[in-house]
């Protein structure tokens, strides 16, 4: 098991961030793909009542199982959001969502988005086109997240630690619209809806 250490900013120009992530030495990890992720939890969501998720996510061809909670002891948050992550990859997340279903387990969230993922040999950003706006995520020690993020213009100020779900929510509490899922459809039926 390994502590999760990432920032999250908000991108308005993804060219420009592009150029700045070749210019501090970035190269492409992952070509922009397509992610589909579903969160599972118990009806009483007992899960996310403390703060964790179990995740099945498709990406890049593979499917992978996450597990993330807060740390045993330690800062769960500070400027940086650290979280004790178990992953593995699976050869079929359809049959184990079908295996977490039979044990009672539901699914409780999905949500999508395009992704870039990138390397500077210390550390990774990936970038994230979601249905409400783009984002990227700096991920390796908080001393390299924070020259990192210097480097690209990003502020401390700028900062964001919440998950993609969180997020959401404060979009559809902007919006005037119950939370359902974080996918590209069901967003844009909100949005021509509210036109």
């Amino acid at each position: 098991m390994a502590i999760e250490t990432e920032i999250k900013f908000r991108v308005e120009d993804l060219a420009a961030l592009d150029a700045k992530l070749r210019a501090a030495g970035f190269r492409v990890e992952t070509a922009r793909e397509f992610e589909s992720n579903v969160l599972f939890d118990w009806p009483d969501r007992a899960m996310r009542a403390r703060t964790e998720i179990l995740r099945v996510r498709q990406y890049a061809g593979r499917w992978t199982v996450t597990h993330k909670r807060i740390p045993d002891s330690g800062i769960g948050e500070d400027r940086h959001k650290h979280r004790v992550e178990t992953e593995t990859e699976v050869t079929d997340g359809a049959v184990l969502a079908a295996v977490f279903e039979s044990l009672g387990l539901v699914r409780a969230f999905r949500y999508e988005k395009w992704r870039t993922e990138w390397s500077d040999g210390a550390g990774h950003c990936v970038v994230d086109e979601t249905p409400i706006g783009n984002f990227a995520e700096l991920e390796g020690t908080p001393e390299w997240i924070d020259t990192t993020a210097a480097g690209l213009g990003v502020g401390s100020e700028s900062y964001m630690t919440l998950s993609y779900g969180r997020l959401y929510e404060q979009w559809c509490a902007e919006h005037g619209v119950a939370p359902g899922d974080l996918t590209f459809a069901d967003v844009q039926t909100v949005s021509a809806r509210r036109e």
